[in-house]
């Protein structure tokens, strides 16, 4: 086989690392999504005390492989107030220490085992129904192909050993060693994964390519990148999302101070153990964690104090998912309550509103971030009826009137319609809308032009829906029922227009036919939902009948 160039070395080397990258998101991936609810509980099943949750957020990593995915799920409970932040923070102890499992297993020889997994793993995709058998066989898969990347970027850097250009190149990047720690953790960061990255530096390591003092600097480097990336994600989320993936990041960083002032006596200990480069890296990866582990688990409530300071409690107006008029203290006045819980709820219809405004857009637009800021509408209009209902519920409902008891009712029904809106318009309207995006279809202008009609009706008739409930107005209410029965009639017309192109047998016309339908039948679901919302006010005065059907001739 005729040498290669170092041009041609370098760039074989970042196909391989490009494939054990995507190799390793693959497998991730997978187990997310075969075992994605199990995970999330067994992290649950850690929130009762520090070591519990250590154990747990091992557990969780030593099965997903990323610390970030992790720290997401922690994130996540810590924002919704769920997990307390000494227990968070031991959860992110024990998924730096659980990710490094999978590691210690790749660093012995186990290539004979790479045709088995890919081999098992491609029968098994094609094979198998269900989906954790079906998602199992596709990590089998991931993980033969990242056995295949560390054995061909071994192959690919044995003749760095004699390419004085590519060891100069190498010697240069790896001669300081902050240098080269902030290198590998722009690795680590880049690829999402402290996994992906070790196995790189093992491989490097094992070709002879980098001196142990690289090799000591690049481990603590990628375990200092993959730390910034759930910083990256929380920014959005608020005070309370940051602190755990922040006081992470401060783990990371006080470690590879001390791996730096003690990098003299590290490669003098990995040199007298009988390990060959590549497993000395991956025992380093393992010994970093778990010492950072043991000297931060006792001092967590201190730490979690300080970083309560550094980072409050956002005001109620910076958090547009935390509630502005739900007051506590008014829960001695259950009158006084019911109007806070009132405000409340209107904030939750200007949320819904201007999630129709952005699903008229995103009908039309290819703009992908409409679809997303309607995401992230519906996740602070989620909070909110939560909240609501967590307030209502503490109301000393035997202190109402029976009037107010009519309005707490009305409220209540108001509340879980604009929620159901908001989930239709978040889990069917943008997924058809981010659907047709990525596959770079676009509605005829006709239909646009309907939806958008649609559309502005829907957000009078919240409007109206509102008043309705403010001022208990009759006339607007059976305006609001009778108000149905335009889209009942938009959706027959739907149908008989895809009935023809289902005779005319346009593939494309028929595709969007069959979008614009559906989106027709969602948005007659929400004007439907709007409708319910003074369905009780009818009732009270007689207006409504019990249901549509004509009685049956005697």
């Amino acid at each position: 086989m005729p040498m290669q160039t170092p041009t041609q070395t370098l760039l074989a080397l970042a196909g391989e690392v490009a494939l054990l990258l995507w190799s390793v998101q693959l497998v991730t991936a997978s187990v997310s999504a075969a075992l994605g609810a199990r995970l999330r509980a067994l992290v649950a099943s850690g929130l009762a005390s520090r070591w519990r949750a250590f154990l747990a957020g091992g557990a969780v990593t030593a099965v997903l492989q990323s610390s970030t995915a992790t720290a997401m799920m922690i994130g996540s409970f810590a924002g919704a107030g769920l997990v307390a932040l000494p227990t968070g923070l031991a959860m992110m102890l024990g998924a730096n220490v659980g990710t490094t499992l999978l590691v210690q297993l790749v660093s012995f020889d186990i290539g004979a085992a790479v045709p088995v997994l890919l081999l098992c793993g491609y029968v098994g995709m094609r094979r198998s129904q269900r989906i954790t058998l079906h998602e199992g066989a596709r990590a089998a898969f991931g993980l033969g192909l990242m056995l295949l990347a560390l054995k061909l970027m071994q192959a690919t850097m044995q003749p760095v050993e004699h390419s004085d250009l590519l060891r100069t190149v190498l010697s240069a990047l790896s001669g300081d060693p902050l240098v080269t720690l902030l290198l590998a953790a722009a690795l680590s960061f880049a690829a999402h994964s402290s996994l992906a990255a070790i196995l790189v530096v093992m491989s490097l390591a094992s070709a002879g390519a980098i001196a142990p003092e690289a090799m000591v600097a690049m481990v603590l480097g990628c375990n200092l990148g993959t730390a910034i990336n759930p910083v990256v994600q929380a920014r959005s989320n608020g005070n309370t999302a940051l602190r755990v993936p922040l006081g992470n990041l401060a783990n990371r960083l006080v470690g590879c101070a001390l791996g730096l002032l003690a990098l003299p006596l590290i490669v003098k200990l990995l040199a007298g153990l009988p390990l060959d480069p590549a497993q000395a890296a991956a025992a380093l990866h393992f010994a970093f964690n778990l010492v950072m582990a043991a000297l931060f688990l006792p001092p967590l409530p201190a730490i979690a104090r300080l970083l309560v300071r550094l980072l409050p409690e956002p005001g109620p107006e910076s958090d547009p998912a935390r509630s502005r008029y739900l007051d506590e203290t008014a829960l001695a006045t259950p009158t006084v309550a019911l109007s806070h819980a009132t405000r409340e709820v209107l904030r939750m219809a200007d949320v819904v509103d201007d999630m129709l405004k952005a699903s008229q857009k995103a009908m039309g637009s290819d703009d992908a971030r409409c679809v997303a800021a309607v995401r992230r509408a519906d996740d602070v209009l989620d909070s909110l009826y939560d909240q609501v209902q967590l307030y209502v519920g503490a109301i000393a409902h035997e202190a109402l009137s029976e009037a107010e008891e009519r309005r707490l009712s009305t409220l209540l029904a108001l509340a879980i319609n604009l929620e159901h809106i908001g989930d239709i318009v978040e889990k069917n309207l943008m997924q058809m809308a981010g659907k047709r995006i990525r596959d770079q279809r676009r509605l005829p202008p006709a239909t646009l032009g309907l939806l958008a009609d649609m559309h502005d009706r829907l957000r009078n008739h919240l409007r109206l829906a509102v008043t309705v409930f403010i001022s208990q107005d009759e006339t607007t209410a059976r305006r609001l029922v009778r108000a149905k029965e335009t889209f009942r009639e938009l959706e027959r017309e739907a149908i008989e227009d895809h009935l023809d192109e289902m005779r005319k047998g346009d593939r494309e016309a028929l595709v969007l036919s069959a979008l614009r339908l559906d989106i027709i039948r969602d948005l007659k679901r929400i004007e439907a939902h709007i409708a319910a919302t003074v369905h009780g006010l009818l009732e009270h005065r007689g207006l409504l009948q019990a249901t549509r059907l004509l009685d049956a001739a005697e």
